[in-house]
């Protein structure tokens, strides 16, 4: 049995006047792209084909309704929508939520919709000209040395502050392990511990492990590590985190035990009997993924084991987009992209001598940790407006943090654990 969706008919925010953007802050946001009204024309009938068959209706001011029932997209200015779809792509359409030209009352409901059907949503022909028409990835942000510094610091350094409001008391920022769903936010806590746990316990790490950890965050896995009477070194490129992560390993009495170092992967020395490596490998890019898989059998004694969390997407769309410039480099991850499973295992089988020895996919657990902080972040949007983020900024963060959880959902992103191991010496 099927249940019919009755056309949208109540016109609520279609009347909404978008509050004045910072130029200085936000120059693309503010500005719409110039576009000759053939490139308005294409794009829209881009989005009358990409969105006309999907479960969702997409609501124009003039009283136009798209799609086949399901979440709501309201679109508020139909030109400026066009023009930046038109000239940008996907990162137009990001820039026209944050920019207020669009929104959607169940904005994760949506765009899971979107997720769904990334792979259908631009027309075949198009496809096959990606090349010529997506923008490429800036030669800037790249992760060399230098660039990747540079690239880390665009997001981890923005604000201890802006991450605690969301974050739970753990100040862990990566995907959480529930016993069942839905979760309460307190419950949070206890998730990421039950996830840290299942990573140092895959890497056997215990008493007297040396052990390297690459991505401190805020510090909680290298102090539940130390807790176990393991010896951490823990790398990362984020001022603010190392220097929280500090404070934390004191306060904590576990200095003698800790030394939080600002390093990049690619200069670390030394041999460890196990390394853990957390939702890291997103931020290396492709280009370097032999290097950093290298890293780890360089590093690693012989014996020993890495237990590393990633997240990933389809092998298709990775190869279809790995050289493109997407709304999520452009303002969250500059460099970022995230790798395949396929991926990951040829750079681990011709590249170095660990073997992959287990994977374990728990992409709902994702979904469900990013919902509660994205509740969490819309429930203390006053508190971000006093740490002088504008509201673009929160509509910027909004839309990644509902963009994220729908890749989850839909199925179009997932999260692994893996172990690799390395023979020993004979």
């Amino acid at each position: 049995m099927t249940t019919a969706h009755p056309r949208p008919t109540t016109r609520t925010g279609a009347g909404a006047v978008p509050a004045p953007v910072d130029a200085g802050r936000w120059p693309d946001v503010a500005a719409v792209p110039k576009a000759s009204r053939p490139v308005r024309t294409v794009a829209a009938a881009v989005v009358r084909h990409a969105l006309g068959g999907l479960p969702l209706w997409v609501r124009f001011p003039d009283g136009t309704v798209l799609g086949q029932g399901g979440p709501l997209i309201e679109v508020r200015d139909p030109d400026a929508f066009h023009a930046r779809i038109g000239t940008t792509g996907l990162i137009g359409f990001g820039e026209s939520y944050m920019a207020g030209e669009w929104d959607a009352p169940d904005l994760v409901g949506a765009l899971t919709v979107l997720a769904s059907h990334a792979a259908d949503l631009v027309p075949a022909p198009l496809q096959r000209l990606r090349r010529l028409w997506a923008l490429r990835q800036p030669a800037a942000q790249r992760n060399t040395a230098t660039g990747a510094r540079d690239n880390i610091s665009r997001h981890y350094d923005l604000s201890n502050d802006l991450f605690a409001l969301f974050l739970d008391d753990t100040l862990t920022y990566s995907s959480a392990v529930f016993r069942g769903f839905p979760a309460e936010h307190a419950l949070l806590p206890a998730a990421q511990h039950r996830k840290i746990d299942r990573l140092l316990d895959l890497a056997e790490v215990g008493e007297g492990t040396r052990l390297l950890e690459i991505g401190t965050g805020w510090g909680e896995l290298a102090l539940r590590a130390a807790a176990r009477g393991t010896h951490v070194t823990s790398l990362t490129l984020s001022r603010e985190q190392r220097d929280l992560a500090r404070q934390r390993v004191r306060e904590a009495g576990l200095a003698d035990r800790v030394a939080i170092e600002l390093c990049d992967y690619r200069e670390a020395e030394g041999t460890y009997d196990a390394i853990v490596s957390v939702e890291m490998i997103e931020a290396v890019g492709a280009e370097f993924w032999p290097v950093y898989f290298r890293t780890l059998d360089e590093r690693l004694a012989p014996g020993g084991r890495v237990a590393l969390q990633a997240i990933t997407m389809p092998h298709d769309r990775m190869l279809a987009s790995r050289d493109t410039h997407t709304w999520i480099q452009k303002y969250i991850f500059p460099g970022g992209l995230l790798p395949s499973v396929e991926a990951v295992d040829q750079t681990v089988r011709e590249h170095t001598g660990l073997a992959v020895t287990r994977r374990d996919a728990f992409g709902a657990h994702y979904a469900e940790t990013l919902r509660l902080w994205r509740e969490r972040f819309t429930e203390r949007a006053e508190e971000v407006d006093d740490l002088g983020f504008d509201h673009v900024f929160r509509r910027l963060w909004t839309f990644y943090l509902a963009y994220s959880e729908a890749g989850f959902r839909s199925g179009y992103l997932d999260v692994q654990q893996y172990l690799l191991t390395k023979e020993p010496t004979r």
